[in-house]
Order: structure tokens, then sequence, then C-alpha cells
């Protein structure tokens, strides 16, 4: 990399930036980029972790705790995600010296403006989505750049400089930031109602996709579910708007698809969807179970075919896919009990990961499940009992806070109890072991457990396994 590449495709305040939170899965992906496109990079996290061990054989400097004395003297700005607060002691530091306070969407965005920008939007499948375009692509030895959400089962990494000539995205909707993207093709997978900190009403979560929508560079392509309602009703606005050139591509079931998808068949925890795509028939296999990561893959075609990567080749690289972490990824199998893991935590993904998994297990399902957010158990705290429902049994832990401070009389009480109105049998656990002890003493020869949620029930589903083993 030489001091001309770094010129043309960094930004001058990003040479040297210091990364506050650098662990995070959104923004470790965009410092290894910058650090393979020449920056120096460094940064700090609120613990030790694989990712920090990651970054640090890429050559960046990663602090654990947060300190002034992190940022160091020649530091050119101070990369920050919504989660980080104003108050904390390096960005702080950074204003008192004048710094740029960057946030991580602008920077991504300069990573992208270099290249023929894919970005995918929706409320749920973002990651599974655009890892699936990031495989797809990389199998047809176009090397895209990408950032993502989440690890790759098969790269192991959620972020890639490449020498292609595309740069794929997931683009978060949660706090706006997606407004910062302009790219050529555009995937809006579904629009419903989350994120109640920063949106007040379904209306408002509407003229954010617009505005996303309006991002868009001119002649490019904007692919949308045909399937759900949300989705249906952001086309008919995008649609009626017509005030540009921008070629509106919908996917699904519904008979009125754009492309159309004929069957979806699933085999234990795999898949094999058929579509219709500019009148050709296709047929090809995806390797995580469930109608909703089909109904993914054909959304990644669609939006791959859109930059003209040629369908056939791309429907069959998508089957060299394996999956995301904490996307239905098995953690193990002990006693006959297979453990996998779930990073459903809304209603929506609980329902569809829970129907997924019981097409494929022969004993019974049970869940161990997590809240994440006061905001949003207290939004849809009586959907989430209502999913679990669809579990043979569940155990519901405390609320995981992440950003947020606790609100009263908002607790996992809201879930237990539409639970058990919804008929499911369901118990409420006061610590992660009781609620290691309660499931594997639950789980049988031939059950499938789930570990669900987007907090840190991630890291119980290998104490269950030893539970069972002992």
């Amino acid at each position: 990399m030489t001091a001309a590449d770094v010129t043309e495709n960094i930004p001058a305040p990003l040479t040297r930036p210091h990364f506050v939170g650098v662990g995070g899965a959104g923004m470790s992906g965009i410092a290894k980029i910058l650090a393979r496109r020449g920056a120096r990079v460094a940064g700090s996290d609120a613990r030790e972790s694989a990712t920090a061990a990651a970054l640090r054989e890429l050559g960046i400097t990663v602090h654990i705790g947060h300190d002034a004395a992190h940022l160091a003297p020649d530091a050119t700005a101070v990369v920050v995600s919504s989660a980080i607060r104003a108050d904390n002691p390096e960005v702080a530091e950074a204003t008192g010296r004048g710094l740029p306070v960057v946030h991580r969407s602008d920077a991504l965005a300069a990573l992208m403006g270099s290249r023929r920008a894919l970005a995918v939007a929706g409320t749920h499948g973002k990651t599974t989505t655009t890892s699936m375009l990031a495989v797809a692509l990389g199998a047809l030895d176009l090397d895209p750049s990408y950032a993502i959400g989440g690890d790759l089962a098969g790269p192991g990494s959620n972020a890639h400089h490449g020498s292609g000539e595309i740069f794929v995205a997931e683009a978060d909707e949660s706090d706006r930031s997606f407004h910062k993207y302009a790219p050529e093709v555009a995937v809006v997978l579904n629009v419903e109602l989350d994120h109640h900190a920063n949106y007040a009403s379904l209306e408002e979560i509407h003229e954010s996709f617009e505005t996303f929508a309006g991002r868009i560079t001119d002649g490019g392509t904007l692919v949308v579910s045909a399937d759900q309602e949300g989705a249906r009703e952001f086309t008919r606005r995008v649609r009626a708007a017509g005030e540009r050139a921008l070629t509106v591509r919908t996917y699904g079931e519904a008979a009125d698809a754009d492309v159309r998808v004929l069957k979806i068949t699933q085999s234990g925890l795999t898949s094999e969807v058929t579509v219709v795509l500019d009148g050709r028939e296709l047929t090809f296999g995806v390797s995580v179970p469930g109608r909703h990561y089909a109904l993914n893959a054909v959304a990644a075609l669609t939006a791959g075919a859109a930059l003209g990567v040629p369908a056939d080749r791309l429907a069959e690289a998508l089957g060299t896919y394996t999956g995301v972490k904490r996307r239905l990824q098995l953690t193990g199998e002990e006693a006959g009990v297979q453990v996998i893991d779930s990073y459903a935590h809304h209603p929506t993904e609980m329902t569809a990961d829970l129907e997924a998994v019981r097409g494929g297990a022969s004993g019974r399902v049970l869940v161990l499940f997590q809240p994440h957010l006061f905001s949003r158990t207290q939004e849809l705290g009586k959907e989430m009992g209502e999913a679990l429902a669809l579990a043979d049994g569940s155990v519901v832990l405390p609320i995981y806070p992440a950003r947020e401070d606790p609100v009263p009389g908002v607790t996992s009480a809201l879930i237990t109890d539409a639970a058990r109105a919804a008929g499911a049998a369901v118990n409420a656990a006061g610590s992660a072991e009781e609620a290691v002890q309660a499931v594997a003493g639950m789980a049988g020869p031939g059950d499938l457990v789930l570990t669900m949620g987007a907090g840190d029930v991630t890291e119980l589903g290998p104490r269950i396994l030893a539970a069972l083993a002992g």
C-alpha cells in the first residue's frame, strides 16, 4: 500500500483514526478495512475479546478501557457509533483538541465512495443477506469489499478490503445512519416498527426508509420484498413519488413479484429454492434452514443480478454460503441434545427462527431467551411472549440493557406473562447459572435448544453443553 493509495482512498481525517468501541461488530469492520487500505488505526474497547485480538493481528492498537490517555498525540480523528456518549473521556479529549468526531456511518460512506456500492437494509435479515452476497461474489472471484454486522462462518470476518469494484455493506436503519450512503443498488428486506428509542411510529420508519431510497444513485436499482406488508407499502410510496430514474424490482412468493419464488423445500437444516428471474427458472440450495433465509438468498440473487452479475452463476455461488455466527449457528451437541445460537431479538425474528428449526427438529424445541433493550421490551414484550409459545418450553433471562438505562416497571415479566397467556410453558431465571441449569434439566435426547437474543446469551450455549455432559 503506497501513500498515493492512502491519499486516494482515505479522507485525511481517517489516516490515523482512533475508534471508541473498536470491538463492536460495525466498528471493527470499518477499522479493518481502513487498516488494509494503509491507515494507522488505533482504538479502545470495554473488554478484551477475540475481536480485539484479531484487530491486533492486523497491526491495529487496541486499548482495553476508556481513558483520554489512549488517544495518540498524532490521531487525526475519533470514530464513534451511536452507542458512544459525548462524555466518554476519549471523545471529550478529541473535542478538547479540536479533532473531528466522525460517526461510523460517515467513515463507512467514505470507504464505499470509490466502489460500486450495494447496501442491504431492512428491520430483519440485513446481516444474513449481506453475508450471502459477500460469500457468493467472493466465490465468483469478484473479490468484493464488504462490511457486515456479524462474522461470517466461512471467512471468519465481518469485513474485507477487496480488489474488486463492488462494495457490499449492511445499512443500519436503527439510528438513521443509512442515510449517509449513496448505493448503486439498495435492498429493503422488510419495514417494521423497531428501535423505539429513535422512532416514535411506523410512519417515521417509512419516512426514514424513503430517505434511504432517495440516496440511491440515478439509474440505480431498489430491490424490495413483495411479501412483507411494510415493504409493499414502502414500494407503493417509492413508485408513487417517481421523481427520478430508479428501477424498482420486487422479489418473493407474491404473484406480482418481479422475481417470483415458485417453491421452497426444506430438508433438515437446509433448503432449496426455485425462482423465475427475467423469464428464466433457477433452482439453488441454501445451507441454512427456514423460509426467511431462503427469501434472503433470493434478495441477494436479485441484487447481484442488478449489478450485472450473471444470475445462473450467482445462484450456484449462493450455495457456498454456510451462515453467519449467531444466525442459527450450531454451538454443539451433547447427550443427544443440539444447542443452536440465534441472534433473534424482535418478535418477527423469533417466530421465523423457531419455525425454521421446528422443521428440522426430531424432538422438542426449547429456548433460553434474553430480551434485548428496555425500550424494545416495553413496546414488544407481549409479542415476544407470544412468539415463545411456538417453543415446547422456554426460560427467560433478565433484560440485557446494552446502551440503555433501566425503565421503571419494564422487566422480563412482560414477556413471561404474555407467554403464559398464549399457552406457553415458560419460566423466569434470575441469573445465567439458574437459566443454564434449568434448560439442561429440561432437555433430553433428540431435543434442540436455542440460545436466543442479541446480548451475551450466546455465552451460555457452551455452559449448557457442559451441564448436559455432567
